[in-house]
């Protein structure tokens, strides 16, 4: 099929997501490149390259130069062959990203904040953006809330969200699959995907934030969860005596630094992170310094992490990106 959809196949999903990835992160491969690279036969590779040709999910560019053999026949994925859609759900506005399977932005727009409304207007956003893009095969959402498989289950000052298993309900509404992640977890992905870090960090992201403060804690490379996926709550984090992190943060820019600086020296006492990341609408560059001087306090400078300050918002959508593009990446139906 040619229509822009990624239809079942007697395949391996994890082959067709591996020869998708290779040809996205490489520009283009052959079939011996593909078999090489995935570890897998050469009729394999061939199989499935030859499939995804004929719906127009790889296109051919011609054919390499001959080093004794046949000539190589050479492919490179369309880019454009399915869409997904990333959504971020803030107190002050609904904010969308349309995009392509390089990331490159389709569309993008905002409309007032649906978290004080029902669910069903976010489908309805969805089904119009469907409607105007049938390529779309994807939906990853954000949320200012912690988030167990598609289940929000803390979410403070909106109820209509608690415990609520918005995953399934945008699922069934909009027939698309669809991923829904804490927004600090998407920002931390998309910060280590944005300043091309190792596979491995460790890296923590703090939002003071709108709705009380919040982390994405990734280590070595995979997002901390915890037990009943409460990691990253540092609202709770005790920082001085009968005293949580977020009654400290109101009293003033003293209080704040001395309990960000407690909260870093916390962490790299627990995690020892190679990065520690702040919003820069929040915090910004001039603020690092006495930040870690206070952490220097508690902690040997040596062990304590680099502070940053990035654009949370570009990180945030940028960590959804992500997510919804492996999910583009491991369909085999749409």
């Amino acid at each position: 099929m040619t229509d822009g959809r990624l239809t079942s196949q007697p395949a391996n999903p994890a082959i067709m997501r591996g020869i998708r990835t290779v040809l996205l992160e490489r520009g283009s491969a052959t079939k011996a490149e593909l078999s090489r690279s995935l570890q897998i036969s050469f009729p394999t590779a061939g199989k499935f390259l030859d499939d995804m040709e004929i719906r127009g999910e790889a296109i051919s560019v011609g054919y390499d130069e001959s080093s004794g053999g046949r000539r190589a026949r050479r492919y490179r994925y369309d880019p454009d062959y399915v869409h997904g859609l990333a959504i971020f759900l803030e107190k002050d506005e609904t904010r969308y990203l349309l995009f392509n399977c390089l990331g490159e932005a389709i569309e993008q727009g905002y409309e007032d904040s649906i978290l004080d409304e029902d669910a069903s207007r976010l489908t309805d956003l969805i089904g119009r953006i469907k409607q105007a893009h049938p390529k779309l095969r994807s939906v990853s959402l954000g949320v200012p809330g912690a988030v167990n498989d598609g289940t929000i289950f803390l979410i403070p000052s909106y109820e209509k969200y608690r415990n609520f298993d918005l995953k399934s309900f945008v699922q069934q509404r909009t027939g698309l699959p669809a991923v829904v992640e804490n927004d600090m977890n998407a920002a931390v992905l998309g910060y280590i995907a944005r300043a091309k870090l190792e596979d491995r960090s460790t890296v923590v992201y703090l939002y003071l934030g709108q709705n009380g403060p919040g982390a994405g804690i990734v280590v070595n490379g995979e997002v901390v969860r915890g037990k009943s996926f409460f990691s990253g709550e540092v609202a709770f984090v005790p920082v001085r005596d009968r005293g949580n992190f977020a009654e400290a943060l109101k009293e003033g820019e003293s209080a704040r630094t001395e309990a960000i600086g407690r909260l870093i020296a916390s962490t790299a006492s627990i995690l020892n992170p190679h990065y520690f990341v702040f919003n820069k609408g929040e915090i910004g560059e001039a603020m690092l310094e006495p930040i870690l001087e206070r952490a220097a306090a508690y902690v040997p400078r040596e062990h304590l992490p680099k502070l940053a300050a990035s654009e949370l918002r570009g990180d945030y959508l940028a960590g959804l990106q992500s997510l919804g593009l492996g999910l583009l990446l491991s369909q085999t139906d749409g």
